[in-house]
């Protein structure tokens, strides 16, 4: 889509019930009036608030459906519903003044229940676009939501009101919805000066006010009202100001009949002859090359299709270019798509990574998914077990051990919020398996990012460098319940908890009076190592919720990480580092000045130089994976793909990537917020 297409949804259209989320309440609850008869000193700490909030949609200033309400929130403050409210109306019967009426009550009062506040929302904008995302609104306290048109209780802030604060969140808004652009170090840099811009409004304001955020639903494009039946939209009022106005034109995303003509023409097979014999010129020939150099997700534009069908014969003795052409094919043409097929039996052969693009849900043509799955018929054994898991197969995590039965004594229960078992099973062979068993995670995402350190830990050895990478086995059974590989190993609380420190841990075990801090060098070598893979692939793969109970080491210095809830940049903490690398590995190396940590930073840039070679492989298989529904992924497939593409770098040379790297690194190591959340965490563990 041109940046000058505005696509749109009508809600005439949208046969789906109202949905919104409440989130949370920000401020200071008053003291009840029970306690204020009593004359009880009652602080926001103290008081046992039981709250719930109703949610009823007016229509034209008139009741619409029965009010919903969440369920009771008693963990304040800040009390967090985070609840899922569907309404019993559909986006289709809603008009341009439909107003959703919020009403927070208080349940805690032994007599009758207590009405905190209210706040009345508009569900379109005054370009008549339905609104989305995070809202917050302004509770009109010891009020009750009015629904009348215009409402008394407004939630929005008035405009003489609004400062600093409200502008930074409408536009922290529209980041989340997707309309500015992330770009990750400004991220980061922004969200820093917006928390300060909140510390400095909160103490300038107080805390007198108190606000209901709600997210509303997001949908693909925008959506624009308009009633039932009607096939036209009414005129906006005459203004007299330069105000720009949206026109909605609704042949957009129409093929244009003369350029359509054209193309067809063009692209004659009448012309096949005459094509035969064309040789692209010096600056064809440039950006042909520029094109065959496209990440798979870049989508070709009309005139980059037409260079490359152009030129098709003359470009078959470069496999590269192959599924380039085949995205240029008019597929729906019957005549086209069978002089492609032709070209395809007789094109130079593709390698496996080009292959996987073609089973991409792009191809939907069943000759070419085939001609994919012969290129990889040639694919060892070895090799093909890296790409299995896009390709609908699954493989047990030992399918040569014999299970004869279970230890009940050895069995046990981790300390984290799905409580996963540890189960030890008699073997065959007179043996024993430990195997963890979790229920309430999609363990599918978690076998997704096993196969990416399987797959980068190959990448790493073909090129001579093995980091000593545990890439264990996992099986999801179900879209909320798995099998994982245990393996023998403390988390780093433990360490730090028990031993005080890594080295003192390792010393344990690997004991050498004239090695390196008392510990033997191959034993300091393989924490370093480990130590650089995993922080590559970490950053790479955008693993979020890093803490050190989900980073463990094994008794020969092999760190590995664990628990992948959060992938593609998502993460539950705020201002997460680029990458997890923690102090405590960072002493265990010697300090940020010591040759070992030199040595740990030479071998973080030897391997992101090493797996950005193999982008578009990796690339293509997440690709594979945007039809499923695992939960990173299925929230935004596009979005997610682009920024692990962003992650790789592609638009610098090998020498400048080294100083972005390093720079990373230096970074990461230099945040102070994470060892904070550390604490938290810890705390959190304590009393589960």
């Amino acid at each position: 889509m041109s940046g000058n297409e505005f696509r749109f949804f009508l809600s005439c259209d949208i046969n789906l019930p109202v949905t919104l989320r409440v989130e949370r309440l920000e401020g200071n609850l008053p003291p009840t009036k029970s306690s204020s008869d009593s004359k009880v000193d009652s602080t926001a700490e103290e008081r046992k608030a039981e709250l719930y909030v109703e949610c009823a949609l007016y229509i034209d200033g008139a009741p619409f459906g029965l009010p919903t309400r969440t369920r009771l929130e008693t963990a304040g403050p800040s009390y967090c519903w985070n609840e899922l409210v569907t309404l019993s109306t559909k986006y289709r019967d809603l008009t341009a003044n439909s107003q959703l009426a919020l009403t927070v009550w208080d349940v805690s009062c032994e007599e009758e229940e207590e009405l905190v506040g209210g706040a009345t929302i508009l569900l379109f904008n005054s370009k008549k676009q339905l609104k989305t995302g995070k809202q917050k609104l302004r509770l009109w306290q010891g009020k009750e939501a009015d629904g009348s048109y215009p409402t008394s209780t407004p939630g929005k802030v008035p405009r003489h009101e609004r400062g600093e604060l409200e502008r930074v969140e409408k536009l922290l808004n529209k980041y989340e919805r997707g309309q500015i652009q992330p770009i990750d170090w400004l991220d980061r840099l922004t969200f820093q000066a917006i928390e300060k811009t909140k510390e400095r409004e909160s103490s300038k304001n107080g805390n007198s006010h108190l606000y209901l955020i709600v997210d509303f639903c997001g949908f693909e494009h925008r959506v624009v009202f308009q009633e039932s039946g009607a096939n036209f939209f009414s005129p906006s009022p005459v203004s007299s100001t330069n105000e720009i106005v949206t026109v909605w034109d609704p042949e957009v995303g129409r093929t244009n009949p003369s350029e359509h003509k054209q193309l067809k023409l063009a692209r004659s097979l009448n012309r096949g002859i005459i094509d035969k014999d064309l040789k692209p010129s010096s600056n064809e020939r440039k950006a042909i090359q520029r094109i065959l150099k496209y990440p798979p997700t870049r989508t070709l534009s009309g005139d980059e299709r037409q260079l490359l069908w152009k030129f098709r014969f003359s470009l078959m003795s470069e496999k590269k270019a192959l599924t380039k052409f085949l995205r240029c094919v008019e597929w729906s043409d019957i005549q086209e798509a069978k002089q492609a097929l032709e070209l395809m039996g007789k094109w130079e052969s593709i390698d496996v990574s080009d292959a996987l693009e073609l089973l991409s849900p792009v191809f939907e043509s069943e000759e070419v998914r085939a001609y994919a799955v012969s290129v990889l018929e040639r694919a060892e054994d070895e090799e093909l077990q890296c790409y299995l898991l896009q390709l609908p197969i699954r493989s047990p995590l030992a399918p040569g051990v014999l299970i004869t039965g279970i230890v009940p004594s050895e069995a046990s229960i981790f300390k984290s919020a799905l409580h996963p078992l540890r189960l030890t099973f008699r073997t065959a062979d007179g043996g024993s398996c430990k195997i963890i068993f979790k229920k309430g995670d999609d363990i599918r995402q978690d076998q997704l990012v096993i196969q990416m350190v399987s797959l980068m830990d190959r990448l790493l050895k073909l090129e001579n460098l093995d980091l000593h990478l545990t890439p264990y086995s996992v099986l999801a059974t179900g879209q909320d319940e798995g099998m994982l590989e245990f393996i023998p190993s403390s988390s780093i609380a433990q360490i730090i908890s028990e031993h005080r420190s890594i080295i003192s841990y390792l010393q344990k075990f690997h004991p050498d009076e004239n090695g390196p801090f008392g510990i033997t060098a191959a034993c300091l070598e393989t924490f370093i190592k480990s130590c650089a893979g995993y922080s590559v692939i970490t950053y790479i793969l955008g693993i979020g919720d890093r803490h050190l109970d989900n980073l463990l080491l094994r008794d020969d210095g092999r760190l590995f990480h664990v628990d992948f809830g959060f992938i593609l940049g998502r993460d539950s903490k705020p201002f997460p580092p680029p990458m997890k690398l923690c102090k405590e590995m960072v002493e265990a190396m010697g300090g940020a000045e010591s040759q070992y940590y030199t040595r740990f930073k030479s071998y973080c840039c030897e391997a992101y130089n090493i797996l950005r070679k193999s982008s578009n492989l990796i690339l293509n298989l997440f690709h594979l994976m945007a039809g499923s529904n695992i939960p990173d992924i299925a929230s935004d497939p596009e979005k997610g793909i682009l920024k692990l593409q962003e992650k790789f770098r592609l638009d610098l040379d090998d020498e400048d990537s080294i100083h972005f790297f390093q720079d990373l690194i230096n970074e990461s190591v230099s945040a102070l917020f994470p060892q904070m959340v550390e604490t938290i965490h810890r705390w959190a563990q304590y009393w589960r």
